[in-house]
């Protein structure tokens, strides 16, 4: 066992995670056994899409957390059915679903996702608009534009505006959001690459996470005054999650709004409580971190 791998297994058992190499690639396994889905209820209800799937023998259960979620096995690629081309559903793992569920967006506001790329939670952010109001989707790279505007118009999505910058320059807009989500570039986790234990060091976190607070001040400038941001990582580490969730209460005057919605218990985080944490051994999804914070 390397030391980084050491250093980070020792850590988690530290916070109530006792997970081995072992229970990892279990893990990895059951995550690959099947793909969770987000039914676009823009273009078709539940009811019907899940009679045009089973009709392709396609398993379907619902997925934990989410509000329009299911887990889904089938003997084809799910990524190539007409249903998928059609914008019907959108292949997104259960936990990246609940960032935007818990941010919430109401019809007619005007929300910003700050770094929208390949468009997962912009088209969710859309959905739960109605199509309504507007969503500004920024990336920093030009490249990754493509994919987000591909899943933009293939979800139907119409109230969105697409800006290849820097979401650290956000202010540069001149415009005020009623909410904002955050759903940070992050270090990963042992869920998402095989070799993450011991290509990872702390510093690297550190790193990153300055980069994380950065956009997070850059999202306290352009949020109205009654506004909230969803802050959300793919991380497990307290360095981008729990500690720059203090930097905002402690240096940019926000508070936390508690998540308590029971739906969400196995994620309840006792790190820092009314956020969640999805630790991947106990939720069965990926990992991921979700916090709302809000101006004082």
């Amino acid at each position: 066992m390397s030391e980084n791998m050491s250093f980070f297994l020792e850590r988690y058992k530290k916070l109530g995670h006792d997970i081995d190499v072992s229970d990892i690639e279990k893990i990895r396994a059951n995550l690959g056994s099947f793909q969770t889905i987000r039914i676009n209820t823009l273009k078709i209800n539940e009811k019907d899409l899940i009679a045009r799937l089973k009709a392709k023998n396609v398993i379907l259960e619902k997925a934990p957390f989410t509000d329009n979620g299911y887990k889904a096995k089938a003997r084809f690629s799910l990524g190539s059915t007409p249903e998928y081309l059609q914008g019907h559903y959108y292949l997104q793992e259960a936990a990246s679903q609940v960032p935007v569920q818990v941010l919430s967006p109401n019809q007619n506001e005007i929300v910003l996702d700050m770094c929208a790329s390949p468009g997962s939670k912009t088209t969710q952010i859309a959905q739960l608009m109605q199509n309504t109001g507007t969503v500004v989707a920024l990336d920093i790279n030009k490249n990754k534009l493509i994919s987000l505007r591909n899943n933009i118009s293939r979800l139907g999505i119409k109230n969105t505006i697409v800006y290849n910058m820097d979401a650290a320059d956000v202010m540069r807009l001149g415009l005020k959001f009623d909410k904002i989500l955050l759903d940070a570039p992050c270090s990963g986790n042992l869920t998402l690459e095989r070799n993450w234990l011991d290509k990872r060091k702390q510093k690297d976190l550190i790193k990153i996470s300055e980069t994380q607070k950065k956009l997070l001040k850059a999202a306290f400038s352009v949020l109205k005054k009654d506004g909230m941001i969803v802050y959300s990582t793919c991380s497990l580490e307290p360095e981008e999650d729990e500690e720059v969730v203090n930097y905002a209460i402690d240096e940019l005057n926000a508070s936390l709004i508690k998540i308590t919605d029971e739906k969400y218990k196995q994620a309840f985080n006792p790190q820092l409580p009314g956020t969640l944490k999805f630790w991947p051994e106990i939720t069965e999804t990926q990992g991921f971190f979700v916090a709302i914070i809000c101006k004082k």
